[in-house]
């Protein structure tokens, strides 16, 4: 497309330049074809229509490339999981998932996270081989037959999610996800299949895409960092409690002590020195006495 473009506009260019020189004055044939090949030299067009279509031969190839990867269930399954591993490492500390660890009943899900209701689990295999089909083939009828083929493979897809992944009683979050790694496919999906993926989601399994994915994502993360600050707040206030606690303690024995050993010992030292005072008096009394 990019080379169709560029070579309308030098042809253009020279269709202007042409006009020009004849309204100007006469030319020969060989004075018109001397000045485009001159302009075309001088400009590099050869070389950079060449180089462009050197680029957009290898676009073209390497689309095909990944295209035909998708096409391979295999293939396909490793570019997801490793799409799905990406976002994850991304948006998540690294305790708050897994990949690919078995979680229970030796269940091992692509990936799981962490959140606050229990493991939310992750499959991201799916079939694609009818929608590919669909996308090709010129066939009105069987359009229609691959999309409805392909629609009962997502079905399948998810009823075996549910089953295996949405397990509250074992230690899963109420729901899971089925990840889909392309929002084409997604959005496909919920244009033709809105009503079975809203029964599912009901259900608990979740149909996502990478960014709709994020968007779960940044909600589970915000319902466990709320809960550690939670977590926290309990802490500090238990602490409070405690300390009330020992501060009744200290101040019982602080009106104890004050209220009786102190206060005894007051009177105590009030008591002596009362008697001092007498024993002074009496040792006044006895200077004072004339000697014979």
């Amino acid at each position: 497309m990019v080379i169709e473009i560029l070579l309308v506009f030098v042809l253009l260019l020279l269709g202007v330049l042409i006009f020009l020189v004849i309204r100007s004055r006469r030319v020969e044939p060989t004075d018109l074809k001397n000045v485009i090949s001159s302009t075309w030299t001088e400009l590099g067009l050869g070389e950079k229509i060449g180089s462009i279509e050197t680029q957009a031969r290898d676009i073209k190839d390497s689309y095909k490339s990944f295209e035909q990867m998708l096409r391979v269930p295999k293939e396909r399954a490793s570019f997801g999981e490793l799409a799905l591993e990406t976002i994850l490492a991304d948006q998540l500390p690294p305790d708050m998932y897994g990949i690919r660890e078995t979680v229970f009943d030796g269940k091992r899900p692509d990936a799981h996270i962490k959140s606050t209701e229990g493991l939310v689990c992750i499959d991201s295999k799916f079939s694609l081989d009818n929608y590919g089909r669909m996308l090709v083939t010129e066939d009105p009828a069987e359009k229609q037959r691959l999309k409805k083929d392909f629609i009962a493979d997502v079905r399948r897809c998810l009823d075996k999610i549910a089953v295996d992944y949405v397990c509250p009683d074992k230690g899963s979050a109420e729901f899971a996800f089925a990840y889909i790694p392309s929002e084409g496919v997604y959005y496909f999906l919920l244009s033709e299949a809105y009503d079975m993926l809203l029964e599912y989601s009901k259900g608990g399994v979740h149909l996502v895409s990478p960014l709709t994915l994020s968007a779960w994502i940044g909600l589970i993360r915000a319902g466990v960092q709320a809960k550690k600050l939670s977590e926290q707040a309990e802490e500090v206030k238990n602490d409070l409690i405690i300390i009330s606690r020992r501060f009744v303690e200290i101040d019982d024995k602080w009106r104890v002590f004050f209220g009786t050993h102190l206060k005894n010992a007051s009177l105590q030292a009030e008591e002596l020195d009362k008697s001092y005072k007498r024993l002074r008096d009496e040792f006044d009394r006895i200077s004072k006495i004339p000697q014979k």
